[in-house]
């Protein structure tokens, strides 16, 4: 397999070493929290089915066109983010600085979370949370996340497993652990999956998770589909700019773009059939929100045959995926830093790391100390994610797409998307009118239903 070419002539700027290592760091960015913890309970929330069926038709529509869009922008440029959307326009080097600052509130809140999966999977692995009576579950999980110390170290341990591993660079680091972890993921999905689906009454999950009804297809539903691609893929928040930055100019753009979706699509829909079939099995219902992963299911296993060991497995696939996608957040304004400010990486990395983790221990203390601290109603983790979901990825993906569809030369996006004409792209102006008109217009309608203008 061949080794990608650095773009720049300096030979300055690391490289991924292999075309399978940037598929693996590219689709573990997306393949993140929003797969396993955030997608199953907002499809519970939304009707099963209903919300799959519309969720599948917007990534097909929107989400792949909107990966390429940042793979296009981020090859094109071969440097960070920012200055790769100041070579198309000037006037679209916001979009870089809004993915700039919104890495730092990603990061803070991601690894807050992030810091409670490695605190059940070390529950799991003792055994402790087994012990848990299943009536004390949330007391547990709420008890833990309110202590003002202890979720704060797991954080900092979060964090650190991060910056160690962009401490390493491109091929170093983020090509090597995912080659690592990646794998990982998947067999450790695989086996939860096979437990799952042989429970009895796991049948009666599957039927709701993958049978739409219709009627439950709503102006929210949609809105909240759309959120879940931008969350799920990583756009909008020019982390895939500041990948794809390091691509060579012969590698196939909607091919790797293709693959990282298919991959995506793929760990989000199999989370379906982890989880439903469990909860179905044990009578649970699936709407439980963002205590489904942290009360309902430990409920679960703790009543199931090896359920230690199966709870063990699931926590440490959640832990493999928040890091997956924080390494690549991490990465961007890292870049920044390094290309623009000439810091050295390991200054970069504990500057970005440093000051997300001080953002974090806001986060953490505001589910506890801190949690009378509200505005217009939001919590701090609270404010951190509407802002991260409803309002930094819609306008990222919106200020994208407007870079390729009104402020580049048409003939020059398609010849980088198609290097050229050298790889064959019979959807090209398709692709490019879908940027042009069809997702500018949705995202501002769904950003204005999330602010609730509409």
């Amino acid at each position: 397999m061949e080794d990608f070419k650095i773009v720049n002539e300096d030979n300055q700027r690391d490289q991924f070493k292999s075309r399978l290592g940037f598929v693996l760091a590219t689709a573990g960015s997306a393949i993140g929290l929003g797969n396993i913890w955030r997608f199953p309970y907002i499809v519970g929330e939304n009707g099963g089915g209903a919300f799959l069926f519309v969720y599948m038709g917007i990534l097909l529509l929107m989400g792949v066109s909107l990966l390429l869009v940042e793979f296009v922008i981020g090859r094109n440029g071969g440097t960070n983010a920012i200055d790769s959307y100041a070579k198309i326009s000037k006037n679209a080097k916001w979009v870089g600085w809004l993915g700039f600052v919104s890495a730092f509130i990603f990061l803070s809140y991601y690894s807050v979370v992030g810091g409670w999966t490695l605190y059940f999977t070390l529950s799991s692995f003792t055994g402790s949370i087994m012990k848990v009576a299943p009536a004390d579950m949330g007391g547990f999980f709420g008890g833990f996340i309110s202590s003002p110390i202890a979720p704060l170290v797991f954080h900092f341990v979060f964090m650190i497993l991060a910056v160690g591993i962009i401490l390493g660079g491109v091929s170093g680091g983020i090509e090597k652990y995912s080659k690592i972890l990646m794998p990982g993921l998947f067999v450790m999905m695989i086996l939860l999956v096979i437990r799952a689906v042989t429970l009895d009454g796991a049948w009666e999950g599957i039927k709701w998770y993958l049978t739409p009804d219709f009627s439950k297809i709503t102006t929210k539903t949609i809105a909240s589909a759309m959120g879940q691609v931008f969350f799920t893929l990583s756009v909008g928040m020019s982390g895939m700019v500041t990948y794809s930055s390091y691509l060579s100019k012969k590698e196939n753009l909607p091919a790797i773009a293709t693959q990282v979706a298919i991959a995506d699509t793929l760990i989000a829909v199999v989370a379906g059939f982890m989880i439903f079939p469990v909860l179905f099995a044990s009578g649970v219902e699936p709407g439980q929100g963002v205590g489904l992963v942290f009360i309902t299911l430990p409920i679960v296993f703790s009543q199931m045959p090896f359920g230690g060991l199966f709870s063990f497995l699931f926590f440490a696939l959640l832990v493999v995926a928040a890091l997956t996608s924080a390494i690549s957040i991490l990465e961007m304004p890292v870049t920044y830093l390094i290309e623009k400010k000439n810091m050295k990486r390991k200054q970069a990395t504990f500057f970005v790391g440093g000051i997300s983790y001080v953002l974090g221990v806001a986060v953490s203390l505001g589910f506890g100390v801190w949690s009378s601290f509200k505005v217009f109603g939001l919590d701090i983790f609270g404010m951190f994610d509407y802002f991260g979901s409803n309002i930094s990825l819609p306008l990222g993906a919106l200020g994208a797409a407007v870079t390729i569809g009104w402020m580049w030369n048409k003939k020059d996006a398609l010849n980088e998307l198609t290097n050229n004409g050298e790889h064959s792209a019979g959807l090209a102006n398709i692709w490019f009118n879908i940027v042009k008109y069809l997702i500018p217009i949705a995202i501002i309608i769904v950003f204005l239903l999330n602010i609730g203008i509409l």
